[in-house]
């Protein structure tokens, strides 16, 4: 236990047995091999400002970790239980079939399974919780008997973390449990720091709506499906009129406050399905999938009077500033069409909105 404290990954204990060295080995290899990998995502939120993941991460202490214990024997079940409970929070499943759907149900950092449950197969039980998208990153420990050494490789092939093998060593059993909830907070730290840093990349922090790196990356999958299905796909350009006289009479924070409210109000006019973007400065773009010039033109002009219908409460609060959008429409004509014909007849459209007096919807022509 004192090794672990001191910053050691792993332990084996003497006689060493060839399976229990290979198990180790081959669990710390495919753990490193995790690591390193989150690492590297993760080190991207670093650069974004969101902190140093690996600093937080490393500063787990492996204690008080949630537990479940999978284990039909009463007196074995509390013997567990009682070993651990006091540096941890631990729950006992004595029924196996109950057992996978509990775990799903709430978030666990450990499940100790036992191979020997009277009723079930505790190898299937590892391996439904490694199928199942809810369970599959909970760390699994293994309890057998010592002469069950060709079950516990087959569990290690299926995804469990680590084994004990019977009698329990109270201080083995502390010292892996502690190992194995160290290191699932790692990896959940990581993992979690790349999630964030990814949807930091592709969700515009002003006003939530995807950004276009997300719409470079998604346009050309969409045009291909309304193709491939010939289905017609609209896209939608908007933009505020008079940003800059906005931003010079109320200040950039009260233009900033526009932004957000504008895109409230667009996102509420359109479909689930539908995706809308910021698309730069004071410009969104909507992509209406199944819709052809008809619709997107309805659609833009819900849009356009849900912006002109009331005034913008702006400076939290402390005065209306009338807003005003021009739209330009753009649909997909031909299986020719490309997502630059879309967005530069869009474009145009949007120029020839503005030209023509502002707060209106022009569509490409038909």
């Amino acid at each position: 236990v004192a090794g672990l404290e001191a910053g050691a990954d792993d332990f084996l204990t003497k006689p060493i047995d060839e399976v229990a060295l290979i198990a180790r080995v081959r669990s710390l290899v495919r753990l490193k091999s995790v690591r390193d990998e989150l690492r590297a995502r993760a080190l991207l939120s670093k650069d974004m400002g969101m902190g140093d993941p690996l600093a937080l991460a490393a500063a787990e202490s492996g204690l008080n970790g949630r537990i479940l214990i999978i284990e039909d024997r009463e007196s074995v079940a509390e013997r567990m239980f009682k070993y651990l409970s006091a540096f941890h929070r631990v729950e006992v499943e004595e029924a196996a079939e109950n057992a996978v759907f509990r775990a799903a149900e709430h978030r666990y950092d450990l499940a100790i399974v036992s191979l020997n449950l009277a009723a079930h197969d505790g190898l299937r039980v590892c391996a439904q919780l490694r199928s199942l998208e809810r369970t599959r990153d909970i760390s699994i420990l293994m309890v057998a008997e010592l002469n069950e050494k060709a079950r516990l490789l087959r569990g290690l092939d299926i995804g469990a973390n680590d084994f004990l093998t019977r009698p329990i060593d109270r201080n083995e059993l502390l010292a892996r449990v502690r190992t194995q909830v160290r290191n699932q907070r790692y990896t959940a730290t990581l993992r979690n720091f790349m999630q964030q840093s990814m949807e930091l990349a592709l969700i515009d922090p002003l006003t939530g709506l995807h950004n276009r790196r997300f719409l470079d990356a998604n346009l050309d999958a969409l045009v291909k499906d309304a193709i491939g299905r010939s289905r017609p796909l609209s896209l939608v350009m908007m933009d505020v009129d008079r940003f800059k006289a906005i931003n010079d009479t109320y200040g950039h924070d009260c233009g900033d406050e526009v932004l957000c409210e504008l895109a409230k109000r667009a996102r509420e006019c359109l479909r689930n399905r539908d995706l809308l973007v910021r698309f730069g400065g004071e410009e969104l773009v909507a992509i209406l999938p199944e819709t052809g010039h008809s619709g997107a033109r309805a659609v833009a002009e819900r849009i356009r009077q849900a912006v002109d219908s009331a005034p913008f409460l702006i400076a939290h609060g402390a005065c209306n500033a009338p807003v005003t959008i021009s739209l330009g429409v753009a649909v997909m004509r031909n299986v020719m069409d490309s997502r630059g014909d879309l967005f530069k007849r869009a474009d145009e459209a949007l120029y020839r909105a503005k030209h023509e007096g502002r707060n209106r919807v022009v569509l490409d022509a038909a």
